[in-house]
């Protein structure tokens, strides 16, 4: 799926007008809410229309302002920090390579296609390497250097083509921003996110050399993840600070691969789909962490899960792609 750039920038500008809140029952509402409290793993959830919340609840565990493991919802938090370090100049373009950036990440023996794979190869799990995900996640963080072992595996198809979900990928690329802003991830998330957005973002995983794991194990409150995903509906802006450029929120949702599993599409670190008339972006973690944007309804929603049990597309994980559907159609018909 490959919305035309102007639709999208018109769609986005739309959005982000102040426009009477869509009028959908308050009955509806607590019905969603209720339907979300009948799942076992789900802990929170909020919804929001227009800025205003419409469902704020917790099921399970801490409160909102809590900060809980959101799992890959990681990697489209590492996808915002690559659009901050293109706005600062630090990166030309999601099409400038490994090897102009960060040659020395890349291991003796590698692939020689290593050096040309592209920050889009990357964010977009088109890298073509071998998967670091799955059954292959265990062995990987057990290795005395994980973007060594990400970047020294066999390509399985080839850069640019069908998509292969790859924690390494994306811990690849928060490598590849520590190189070249000379800022650990904790610290370009904090600073560059944390601070606009009014954020907690604690200290997570490291690998063995000491950098924050990318696309995996960072912590944020359902709140603050609401803060993160109004921040991409208003087009890339938080209470009047631009925090990542309009152009890069317009490029992460342009959809380049699908998921064989879930049947999204996938643009720079989103799942990608389309229901109720509207097109929605999607982050998810593995429990069934989510942050949904749909800007042509106004609409963010975030839900928090068990991070411990799975969420698989025909299971808990389809239970709640329902709950976001049905919050979609709530406001379409509103």
């Amino acid at each position: 799926m490959r919305l035309d750039r102007r639709t999208l920038l018109a769609g986005l500008a739309a959005a982000s007008v102040a426009r009477p809140a869509r009028a959908a029952r308050a009955d509806g509402w607590a019905a969603l809410s209720d339907r979300a409290a009948a799942f076992d793993q789900i802990r929170a959830m909020i919804v929001a229309v227009d800025g205003e919340r419409r469902v704020a609840r917790v099921f399970a565990g801490p409160a909102l302002g809590t900060p809980v493991n959101v799992k890959s919802v990681s990697k489209t938090i590492v996808s915002a920090l690559v659009g901050c370090a293109i706005d600062r100049g630090e990166i030309a373009g999601i099409d400038a390579t490994i090897g102009d950036l960060a040659p020395g990440l890349i291991p003796s023996g590698a692939d020689p296609r290593v050096a040309d794979l592209t920050l889009e190869n990357l964010l977009a799990m088109q890298a073509g390497l071998e998967r670091t995900s799955g059954g292959n996640y265990g062995a990987w963080i057990s290795s005395g250097n994980w973007v060594a072992d990400a970047l020294g595996r066999d390509f399985v198809t080839e850069p640019g083509g069908r998509m292969l979900y790859s924690t390494g990928s994306t811990h690849v690329l928060g490598a590849i921003l520590s190189e070249v802003t000379d800022l650990s991830l904790l610290d370009q998330a904090r600073q560059r996110l944390g601070g606009p957005l009014g954020i907690d973002i604690p200290p997570w995983t490291r690998d063995p050399q000491g950098r924050y794991m990318g696309g995996n194990q960072m912590a944020l409150s359902p709140d603050a993840m609401l803060r993160f995903g109004e921040m991409y509906r208003q087009d890339g802006v938080w209470n009047g600070t631009r925090v990542i450029g309009a152009d890069y929120v317009v490029a992460s949702w342009q959809g380049r691969t699908r998921s064989r599993w879930s049947g999204l599409g996938y643009g720079l670190g989103w799942f990608l789909g389309r229901h109720a008339g509207a097109d929605y972006a999607l982050a998810r973690g593995y429990g069934g962490q989510v942050i949904c944007v749909a800007p042509a309804l106004g609409l963010t929603m975030v839900i928090t899960s068990d991070p411990d049990q799975p969420a698989r597309s025909e299971g808990y994980f389809g239970d709640l792609m329902e709950l976001v559907e049905e919050a979609m159609t709530l406001v379409a018909s509103g």
